[in-house]
């Protein structure tokens, strides 16, 4: 049996990004949120669709363009469901392609607030196990790595940062400032708890 005590992170962000935008009835800049509806018009046997987002101000709305004369047989079925339905799921998933929405807006507001759901793969066998994580990124998110060790193991960045630099702390994949950058899916970080003298209490922060 592994001595490593192994937990999986599932990250799901709680805000979808939100672009701002020239608000025709505001007249200025103003950021837009996704409404959870889509917009779907057929010109035969092509059809365009749209995500409907709405001014947080003044709740005007914006057609984010999805596909545009699109014929209907090279659709994927799934889509074209979704789209005929409202399906909340697929509609989430597009409101945090933060890549696609970026293809539409220039400017992006984004938000770090996740949803970690904690999963242990591996218990520890033995009083001071190293931690290891694994990520699991539902969507992408701009969440640092080392902010989001710093709110769910109660540890601060200094100490995160003298882990680091005494080769306690590590990423795989590794890189040059890999803490301070967004987290990624299927990123695993190990701590060697060893001596430490919270090391249950952080256990138990690792885990559910």
């Amino acid at each position: 049996m592994s001595h490593t005590y192994l937990v999986q992170w599932t990250i799901k962000p709680k805000i979808a990004p939100r672009p701002w935008l020239a608000c025709n009835r505001c007249r200025a800049a103003r950021p837009f949120e996704p409404s959870g509806k889509t917009r779907l018009n057929a010109n035969g046997r092509r059809l365009d669709a749209w995500l409907i987002y709405r001014c947080c101000s003044c709740d005007s709305t914006w057609n984010r363009p999805i596909f545009e004369r699109r014929h209907i047989r090279d659709i994927d079925p799934h889509t074209l469901n979704a789209l005929q339905t409202n399906d909340e799921a697929w509609i989430e998933k597009v409101s945090f392609d933060l890549d696609g929405l970026r293809r539409d807006a220039g400017q992006i507001e984004e938000f770090s607030e996740v949803h970690v759901q904690k999963t242990i793969l591996n218990p520890a066998a033995e009083s001071s196990p190293p931690l290891e994580i694994v990520l699991d990124l539902a969507m992408k998110t701009s969440l640092r790595t080392e902010r989001l060790l710093s709110m769910e193991l109660g540890l601060s960045r200094k100490r995160i940062a003298i882990l680091e630099e005494a080769g306690r702390l590590s990423t795989a994949p590794s890189g040059k400032n890999a803490l301070r950058r967004p987290v990624k899916d299927e990123m695993r970080i190990t701590i060697d708890l060893a001596g430490e003298a919270d090391r249950n209490a952080i256990l138990s922060s690792a885990g559910p």
